[in-house]
């Protein structure tokens, strides 16, 4: 049997929000899903640098001044010596890797998958980043909160004046309902009703969308209002699709890194 993989993770302060990273939720989603044995070692964020140093991951993208910046989710594959990082990488690396197991990458819908990665981003992120990440940053535990609130106010401002109660929230609440309209329409385009982007088959645009749904409801609260009207929207197809990812929900104890 396979050595399971080591899956890098950020954790939050309460059982209930510990598993709270959309972006790492990808990839917790797409090994539940396919079934590959896995760890959890939870980071906080300012050793993740450290950490993707000290397995090989390399950095994602850059920082402001130009340095090199590293991000999770990442994993260290003991069976192949790998160590990547990104979500995307990281779910092409495993279908490529592990053939046996279900596929959520099709080879011919590879560069529709990438191209919906930047689509989805365009008409998500304007409006669920400004509602929710005051309540990521209140998520963390002490030292990751002061990391994450210095990193995201050096280029957004305060926090608390991203999306306050009121006509600036509102606004930013019917963006983000504009943005599930588009794309269940991109769901709907061929006019005939469809649980997931390849029809009946799950994909990995679909564990995209899953990923970051489960952000909110996690974040928000399942009994929150917003969860609630949001829960509603294009004929409960969210509801939908958050009930039949809950089979991949699965969330091993793991083990926390300290500081490096």
């Amino acid at each position: 049997m396979s050595a399971p993989i080591h899956f890098y993770d950020i954790p939050g302060k309460t059982a209930r929000t510990y598993a709270w990273s959309p972006n790492t939720w990808k990839i917790r989603f797409a090994l539940n899903f396919k079934g590959i044995p896995y760890k959890t070692f939870w980071v906080e964020y300012p050793e993740i640098e450290a950490v993707c140093k000290q397995i090989g991951a390399p950095p994602t993208d850059k920082k402001p001044d130009g340095s090199p910046l590293y991000t999770l989710p990442a994993i260290y594959d003991p069976n192949t010596k790998a160590a990547v990082a990104d979500s995307s990488a990281i779910i092409r690396y495993l279908e490529k890797t592990y053939p046996d197991t279900p596929t959520l990458l099709p080879p011919e819908t590879d560069a529709l998958h990438a191209a919906f990665e930047h689509a989805f981003s365009a008409v998500f992120v304007p409006h669920a980043g400004p509602l929710m990440l005051t309540a990521t940053n209140g998520n963390l535990n002490p030292r990751s909160e002061a990391y994450f609130r210095a990193a995201r106010e050096a280029v957004l401002g305060r926090l608390e004046a991203l999306a306050p109660p009121g006509p600036k929230r509102d606004a930013h609440w019917r963006g983000l309902r504009e943005a599930m309209r588009t794309i269940a329409g991109w769901l709907e385009a061929d006019g005939r009703p469809k649980p997931f982007f390849l029809g009946e088959r799950i994909a990995y645009a679909d564990v995209t969308v899953a990923a970051w749904l489960l952000w909110l409801r996690i974040l928000l609260g399942e009994d929150s209002p917003e969860w609630k009207e949001l829960v509603t929207w294009d004929g409960a197809r969210w509801a939908r699709l958050a009930e039949m990812f809950k089979a991949y929900e699965a969330v091993d104890a793991g083990e926390v890194v300290g500081p490096l």
